[in-house]
């Protein structure tokens, strides 16, 4: 069977009638939750239901869970769980163990109500300068520990079986803009961003899933990197990832133009499957029937992208949780 080159959201807590038989028709590759669509664990698990029912198959199913901001599931669904930033930076030395554990115990949580794939590790550098949406949502500002603490995280989920998804290629860190808004720009040059930017993700350029970055790396192309061919080739060749990239949100306003222009203009530049979220279903149409099918390349790296979701391992909560404490000095969740 030959996926859409698409991952798409929903409404509200259930699937409508249009949306059943739309996603029947199209056959995303998979689909993301948001706030909206959550409510509680037995909500939850009917909505993953309906999901995987109306394309026939065990789709991967996203969310966004990376802790303090960003993290879709609150309590008493799930933990709240401190910034990264503040995680890494209560954990000190024990910071690896921390983080493993961390993402070990939220794909148990993700797990439990049918979700298997989620959008971290996040290893864009945090620099005095990144944007605040971003900045405490990174792990550090130094290429090596980020890419050991992102190896770390990606390690936790993989183990709790959910696939973990590399954001945001090939580096949003030096954005002085939030790009859910505008389109920035970054002025380094392209030796620099491979000894510091892209050596970060180049550190994990094994894992099965990537997103990308709505930024224009001036030095390379002036086209940003979701919609540039020689941005996806860097990200193909000089820092060798191979799994299935899919972009960001292709309707954030960092991009401008219609729908299914960005959506035919990110796949033409090598991206594998368009991300849409937050639209009406008017526009999800239009993002489905101009992303098409996947190609035979894409296809196959969707493939082994779900070869790599495997049931998770023993895990004793209790056990986890009283080592991660000790390692957190007994600060472990928000605030």
């Amino acid at each position: 069977m030959t996926f859409g080159a698409t991952i798409m959201d929903a409404d509200a807590l259930r699937l409508t009638p249009q949306e059943r038989a739309f996603f029947r028709a199209v056959n995303p590759f998979g689909f993301i939750l948001f706030a909206r669509n959550i409510e509680s664990a037995d909500q939850i698990r009917a909505l993953c239901g309906d999901m995987r029912e109306a394309v026939g198959r065990d789709c991967p199913i996203l969310i966004d869970q990376e802790g303090g901001r960003v993290q879709r599931l609150r309590a008493p669904l799930a933990r709240e769980w401190a910034a990264p930033l503040d995680h890494v930076t209560r954990a000190g030395e024990g910071a690896e163990r921390a983080m493993y554990l961390r993402y070990r115990l939220i794909a148990d949580e993700l797990r439990q109500l049918g979700i298997d794939t989620n959008c971290a590790p996040m290893v864009d550098l945090a620099f005095d300068t990144t944007h605040p949406f971003l900045r405490n949502r990174c792990y550090g500002s130094e290429p090596d520990t980020v890419s050991r603490l992102g190896c770390a995280v990606a390690q936790g989920l993989l183990d709790g079986g959910v696939l973990p998804v590399l954001k945001h290629i090939p580096g949003h860190g030096r954005a002085t803009q939030d790009s859910h808004f505008d389109l920035p720009h970054v002025t380094l040059d392209a030796e620099a961003l491979d000894d510091t930017d892209f050596a970060a993700f180049r550190a994990l350029n094994d894992l099965p899933m990537g997103m990308t970055a709505h930024l224009v790396y001036d030095a390379i192309d002036d086209q940003p990197a979701t919609l540039s061919a020689p941005m996806m080739t860097l990200i193909r060749e000089q820092i060798g990832f191979d799994g299935l990239i899919m972009t960001d949100d292709i309707s954030m306003k960092a991009l401008k133009g219609d729908l299914g222009d960005l959506s035919r203009a990110a796949l033409a530049a090598g991206c594998d499957v368009v991300l849409h979220c937050n639209g009406t279903l008017a526009e999800r149409i239009a993002v489905a029937e101009a992303s098409g099918e996947m190609g035979a390349l894409a296809q196959a790296r969707a493939e082994a992208a779900l070869a790599a979701r495997h049931a998770p391992g023993a895990l004793d909560i209790r056990v986890a949780e009283e080592e991660l404490s000790a390692l957190m000095g007994g600060q472990v969740y928000g605030g």
